[in-house]
């Protein structure tokens, strides 16, 4: 794992000039460019990437710079698969702002922080679970494996040093597994995991979004364990290059500005953004909406000081598993750009940090069982298609009626979501576990979710998903 680790660091230390074409913050004599490097795929990125770049948001911030100042401004979109190769290129000074996870932005402060003008700060937040929900461990639909702990001894993809290896490190340790000798990770990127998972030749993937919900759907996976099982804080975020914001700070205030404008949008419009990221990424719709839907991951620009804690707790992951350069945090971590941005648009930016309810939840009124929908944590929702909307459902047993009454109408459902019952994660209806305690259906994300409350109730049992939904009531 520390040579892999190793192989990481060096491939984020590489001067790469192949993907950019101009230097950054250059252009002609009266352009400025910006470079972004984002992650299309990468699903909690989007508000700083593909939905931002759909949306246009960015070019007209700069554009009406240009109105007041006469500069021109150009942006170079730039997109990766993981978060090393964008800190490569902001190592060699031809990426300006980058977007990536935690463990990756961990990486990208301690390796930008030698040289003055590629050293990077954290400017902001694109997309957080206060509970490390939605990175996964999956596995093929006919593994024997129930739990992470029936992963001992096995061969395990996952990118070294991203979101989703920590998920699969602290899974590990807290089922008593050493992460370094308890499994073999194959250090893959998530494609060729997906790969690797489907041939045999690895037992599971442990990826972040968009990856185990992709695979899930597609039903060459199942989910084996779910981040909120941890219980621990994960998050992506925006890094730029610190000369970059001193020589351009107008620049910085755009993009800021810009991923508000795609926040705001993404949280008023979850399904139209759903549809451009989609459009933009190559990922079916219903996976990103999964990930970009009411209760889903928490679009939150900023940086609260539980994000900031849980990056400072992450470090020790990394040092254990290679050279990882001491990186001072608090230094790392600045908002004083987003503050002001926050205060240009009239908002107060430290309501803003406390508040933690999710700003997009399921809200209206349940046509089948003829309620307000008014509790997150039981609120389902269906897609038919051919519908302009989305229909939401009060509770589990609301959401699987409609399902009948569609199927009865001849409608074809789409996807149905639906809160896993144990830790609250936005999950597809039919790959859930399915159990029944009493009349009440109740939906896990995992078989060991699900035995864990069988074990705590006399009575309950699993049940197929064609049961659940003909037995609701």
């Amino acid at each position: 794992m520390k040579r892999a680790f190793a192989a990481l660091l060096t491939a984020a230390t590489a001067v790469s000039l192949t993907a950019c074409t101009l230097d950054s913050g250059s252009g002609s004599d009266d352009t400025v460019t910006v470079v972004v490097g984002y992650q299309s795929k990468t699903i909690n990125t989007v508000t700083a990437g593909t939905l931002l770049r759909a949306k246009g948001f960015l070019e007209q911030r700069l554009a009406d710079i240009t109105k007041t100042s006469g500069v021109d401004y150009r942006v170079e979109w730039q997109d990766y698969d993981t978060g090393a190769p964008i800190t490569a290129q902001m190592v060699a000074e031809k990426i300006d702002i980058g977007s990536m996870g935690d463990y990756p932005l961990l990486i990208n402060g301690s390796k930008t922080q030698a040289n003055e003008r590629a050293r990077t700060e954290l400017v902001s937040v694109t997309g957080y679970s206060p509970t490390g929900s939605l990175n996964m461990v999956v596995v093929p639909p006919d593994s024997p494996a129930r739990s992470i702990a029936d992963l001992k001894g096995q061969k395990v993809s996952a990118s070294v040093g991203s979101a989703g290896h920590g998920t699969l490190v602290r899974a590990l340790d807290n089922a008593g597994i050493d992460p370094k000798t308890g499994v073999e990770v194959l250090n893959q990127q998530p494609q060729v995991g997906a790969s690797a998972l489907e041939s045999g030749q690895a037992q599971a993937l442990s990826q972040f979004v968009a990856w185990p919900g992709l695979l899930a759907f597609q039903g060459k996976a199942v989910l084996l364990y779910d981040g909120a099982e941890g219980d621990y804080p994960t998050f992506h975020g925006v890094v730029v290059r610190r000369d970059y914001a001193g020589t351009h700070p107008e620049v910085l205030d755009a993009f800021l500005q810009a991923q508000l404008d795609a926040t705001e949008f993404l949280n008023d419009n979850p399904l139209e953004a759903a549809e451009l990221v989609a459009e933009g990424s190559g990922l079916p719709q219903e996976v990103v909406y999964l990930y970009n839907g009411p209760g889903g991951t928490s679009f939150d620009t900023t940086l609260k000081p539980e994000l900031v804690a849980a990056l400072e707790g992450d470090i020790p992951y990394l040092q254990s598993i290679g050279e990882f350069a001491p990186l001072d945090v608090e230094g790392f971590v600045s908002d004083t750009a987003l503050r002001k941005a926050f205060a240009d648009r009239g908002q107060d930016y430290q309501a803003a940090v406390e508040t933690t309810a999710n700003p997009s939840a399921l809200r209206g009124q349940d046509p089948v069982c003829d309620v307000a929908v008014t509790d997150a944590r039981l609120a389902g929702e269906l897609w038919i298609d051919g519908a302009e909307a989305t229909q939401p459902a009060a509770n589990p047993d609301c959401l699987l009626r409609a399902i009948r009454a569609a199927d009865a109408a001849g409608q074809t459902v789409r996807v149905a979501y639906v809160p896993d019952t144990e830790f609250g994660t936005r999950w597809f209806a039919d790959k859930s576990v399915w159990v029944k305690d009493g009349p009440r259906h109740l939906p896990f994300g995992t078989t060991a979710g699900a035995q864990r409350y069988i074990a705590a109730h006399s009575g309950a049992a699993v049940v197929d998903y064609q049961q659940a939904v003909t037995g609701a009531v």
